[in-house]
């Protein structure tokens, strides 16, 4: 049996009408399907199907109406005092209605905006009319019609909010003309009907109906529009109204482009219309053939309206490069999904209502390109690679030829000088033939002419004779890449060679002086000049860090790697010397990040006055280094695992697991610490499989998955050494804690503090003494805690304690404590620069805030943490902050906010299977709904 209240009153089984006649009849059930499942005592509901006025006999006429009604619907009960309807709220449109909105809410929030814009139209969809419609009760329309035909403006409104992000203005302007018609004094739809005629590329009708609400506006309430209606007004004006950044990331175009009018031509013409289907284009050739160079040259001269992206595939994997094109449309630092699938459906949806332009560029097969097309109508990619891709559905291919000998002096003329070239024709056109027409080779040797302009060109020439067996292979294959890249190998020095083969042994497209030192076994940096004067590696200014950073041509790494094994033999002796010095310096930065490890033999006892220096310096230095490194680090692991390198891809996977948990770099996260498992079981190291098994349990924790982090913990306890196992289980009481299971925690971090005790291991004690507290709630243990990081010159573990006990100080009513607790706790992670745990503190002092009285300065603190815990897709924080969000919206008598947060966090806890948090959001749902009960 389904129920409708959005429109006249409907009672239907299967196809059978069992809607009530008698009006009296329809308002009692109408009051009893408002609230199922809820007693409705017998003056409420002689209140609402009479009003003020009922008749002598009510209580004996009502008990008539209800007996009538069971005859009808099943689950109308007798309570004490009244009468309850007991049936699932989502059998009932209203109830319904409201679910979906919140989902809709709740996947907007998450970033999937086609997704939660079809949420919201599931939701509309269920109106028929008036809500109530029919229903003779004041009382009744009062508190439920009203409330419920504002929801349904404003889900109108989210939707359409959603509908413009996608770019699908002209499908919903009749709808909005529609909504101003009926509610001709709602600023914000007037807004978004303006803005849906702009994208409908109806811009003067947008402007006249910016004036028709001007002067309604000024006519019915003596007001001048507002600043949403004013804004949208502007945007109007400034020709469109820009939602998102537009995104252009195609690099430079190269200053020497020659020729390619062909394909050029090819490009252009393949251009789809705007609304049409997406095309695909590949352009294949050997390596050297100007692949890159020809996407580039045509990318900057389209015009796409939303925006261009770029993507230099290589190696990587298509997860990882979705996690690059959904931060560059917008989806914010750390909130991009886990799961490939679920990344490419967000891809989708985020491409879906824009008219982009994508290059791939040296794309390895068709799988690494498939999930990256984009799907919008008017989208086009341009894609590069040494293959066709012939399984590609639905793309055309190009085949790059090389140049003719015309196109070839011409291109040597853009690069050397249209004078030296005309001063020697002949010359030019030997050194054209000799480069077989390959765009690389050209360039690479009219660069050398140009860095040197004593020589001729008749002197290159004859150099390049003089390699004819290498030259003669330009023409065929891969060959002509090595032959052209070898011209300004041998023009090096021994040193200069050295270094650019050794420097092949790492997968890394960016790398700073220190790991060419490291490869090379000496310092580097005027070794890497001489390269980059060379044109064999590229000088990228400065990292966050203060160091130059440098890059290559992969083509050029791949040569060298060649010159390498040549020369040298396999790249595993050159990483295995440099592997100390990685580590080392990696280490280094990771005990400043985490003072005193435990069981790393290494308690490092700090003063205070030394944590506070530490703090402003090396911590800050070490963060900044550790952020520049991500990428070369992630990209080292992968090289040592590859090369047989076992220990060492282990360790550095260990080393990483604190700054990638900090930054929620969670992909790097979970790729380093797979491929550490896979070097530690490889080579049999129990203790290092281990603890990578014990990062993998911090990565599932952090995640939310909570068996999973319970079973590699279970995994890890007998492959642990002694002064390891201690750790697991203190990591295994906190999954215990998180799902809820109290005394299996408190067990685990009695165990631990005996074990950490036993073996004088300073920072375990301090771990286990604060976890224990805030189980039991015990202030000593958590001051013993607090003392013992200090000893230890750990500021953030003094931060997280004195988070704890601000937090216990709430709970005992002592305010005044609790803030300055809180606000120490927050300076000292503030000045750490870590943001994660500043969201934390945030909701912490958000409570303290609460407890003064002062729900204002709650709601900002709780708003400024919720943004934090979003940008890092931190459910568990997230869901806090909404908690302490939606006390705040209730003491400042905003029910309906109160009620949308706390939904929102009972959706989130429920997810995580926190019982415990979901318990206190029902409570805080209870008393909300009590409130707005009241209120009406």
């Amino acid at each position: 049996m389904r129920f409708g209240v959005l429109g006249p009153l409907r009672v239907l089984e299967g196809e059978r009408d069992l809607t009530p006649g008698p009006a009296k009849h329809r308002a009692l059930l109408t009051a009893l399907l408002l609230r199922p499942g809820r007693p409705l005592t017998v003056d409420r509901l002689i209140a609402e199907v009479w009003g003020d006025r009922p008749p002598t006999s009510a209580d004996a006429v009502l008990r008539v109406y209800v007996s009538a009604l069971r005859k009808v619907v099943d689950g109308i009960r007798t309570v004490p005092g009244g009468y309850l309807l007991d049936v699932d709220p989502d059998l009932v449109d209203a109830h319904r209605f409201e679910r979906l909105v919140t989902a809709g809410r709740r996947t907007r929030d998450a970033g999937r905006t086609a997704e939660a814009a079809d949420d919201l139209r599931a939701a509309l969809a269920l109106w028929r009319g008036p809500a109530l419609d029919g229903i003779d009760s004041g009382e009744l329309r009062r508190a439920h019609a009203v409330p419920l035909e504002e929801l349904r403006l404003t889900a109108i409104e989210e939707c359409v909010a959603l509908d413009l992000t996608l770019g699908r203005g002209a499908e919903v302007v009749g709808e909005m003309r529609a909504l101003v018609t009926a509610h001709p004094l709602r600023e914000r739809a007037w807004g978004q009907l303006m803005l849906a005629l702009d994208q409908a590329g109806r811009r003067s009708e947008a402007l006249s109906a910016y004036q028709e609400a001007r002067r309604l506006l000024v006519d019915e309430l003596g007001l001048e529009p507002g600043t949403e209606l004013r804004e949208a007004h502007e945007r109007v004006l400034a020709g469109g109204s820009p939602a998102r950044a537009v995104p252009n990331e195609t690099p430079p175009d190269v200053a020497d482009f020659t020729g390619r009018e062909r394909v050029l031509d090819w490009i252009r013409r393949s251009v789809p219309p705007a609304g049409t289907a997406p095309v695909h284009l590949v352009l294949h050739g050997p390596a050297g053939s100007g692949k890159s160079a020809v996407a580039i040259h045509a990318a900057t001269a389209l015009d796409f309206p939303d925006g261009r992206l770029y993507a230099s595939l290589r190696a990587r994997t298509p997860g990882a490069m979705l996690e690059d094109l959904l931060r560059s449309l917008g989806c914010p630092e750390g909130a991009v999904p886990a799961d490939l699938a679920e990344r490419i459906r967000l891809y989708r949806s985020m491409v879906s209502g824009r008219r982009l332009l994508v290059v791939l560029d040296d794309a390895a097969d068709e799988a690494q390109v498939r999930s990256l097309l984009p799907t919008g109508p008017g989208c086009m990619t341009l894609v590069t690679s040494r293959s066709p891709l012939a399984g590609l559905e639905a793309a055309r291919a190009f085949e790059l030829d090389v140049f003719d000998p015309g196109e070839s002096v011409a291109m040597l003329s853009r690069v050397v000088g249209e004078r030296r070239v005309r001063a020697e024709p002949r010359a030019a056109m030997r050194i054209a033939v000799l480069c077989g027409g390959l765009p690389l080779a050209l360039r690479i040797a009219g660069s050398r002419l140009a860095r040197r302009p004593s020589w001729t060109l008749e002197h290159l020439a004859g150099r390049l004779e003089d390699e004819r067996g290498r030259l003669d292979e330009l023409s065929t294959g891969d060959l002509t890449v090595r032959s052209s890249l070898a011209l300004g190998y041998r023009a090096l020095s021994d040193r200069e060679r050295l270094l650019l083969r050794r420097l092949s042994a790492l997968s890394t497209p960016g790398f700073a002086p220190w790991a060419a030192s490291a490869v090379l076994g000496a310092p580097a940096d005027p070794l890497l000049e001489a390269l980059t004067e060379a044109g064999l590696l590229q000088a990228h200014g400065l990292d966050p860090s203060g160091q130059e950073r440098y890059g290559w041509h992969d083509l050029t790494r791949l040569y060298a790697a060649e010159r390498l094994t040549a020369e040298e033999g396999p790249p595993a002796r050159v990483l295995a010397a440099a592997s100390r010095e990685i580590l080392d310096r990696t280490r280094r930065a990771r005990a400043l990040l985490l003072p005193s490890e435990p069981g790393s033999g290494q308690t490092l006892a700090r003063t205070a006055e030394q944590a506070i220096a530490l703090e402003t310096t090396q911590l800050r230095e070490s963060a900044r280094w550790l952020a520049a490194e991500r990428g070369f680090l992630v990209a080292t692991v992968a090289d040592f695992q590859r090369s047989g390198l076992d220990e060492a891809a282990w360790r550095l996977a260990f080393y990483l697991t604190p700054f990638l948990d900090l930054g929620a770099h969670r992909e790097d996260w979970r790729q380093t610490v797979e491929l550490g498992l896979r070097s530690a079981r490889r080579t049999g190291h129990r203790h290092g499989e281990a603890l990578l098994l014990r990062s993998l349990a911090d990565l599932h924790r952090v995640e939310g998955r909570l068996t999973e982090a319970a079973e590699a913990l279970r995994l890890a306890l007998p492959l642990a050494e002694a002064s390891e196992v201690a750790r697991i289980r203190h990591r295994l009481g906190l999954v215990h804690l998180a799902q809820g299971r109290s005394p299996e925690a408190e067990a685990c971090f009695v165990a631990c503090l005996t074990a950490f005790s036993a073996a004088g291991d300073q920072r375990g004690r301090a771990d286990a003494m604060r976890a224990l507290g805030r189980v039991r709630r015990a202030e000593d243990l958590l001051v013993r805690s607090l003392e013992t990081y200090r000893e230890l010159g750990d500021p953030r573990g003094e931060a997280a304690v004195s988070l704890d006990l601000a937090g216990l100080h709430l709970d005992q009513r002592r305010p005044s404590e609790a803030r300055r607790r809180a606000e120490h706790g927050l300076g000292l992670v503030r000045r750490l620069g870590d943001r994660l745990p500043e969201a934390e503190g945030l909701v912490v002092l958000a409570g303290v805030a609460m407890a003064e009285g002062r729900p204002d300065a709650a709601r900002g603190a709780a708003e400024q943490a919720l943004g934090t815990f979003r940008e890092h897709a931190d459910r568990r924080g997230a869901a806090q902050a909404l908690l302490t969000l939606a006390a705040a919206f209730l003491d400042l008598d905003e029910i309906d906010k109160a009620v949308d947060a706390v939904t929102r966090a009972m959706g989130e806890f429920s997810v995580l299977g926190d019982r415990q948090g979901l318990a206190r959001a029902e409570d805080l749902a209870g008393e909300a709904r009590r409130r707005r009960g009241l209120r009406v």
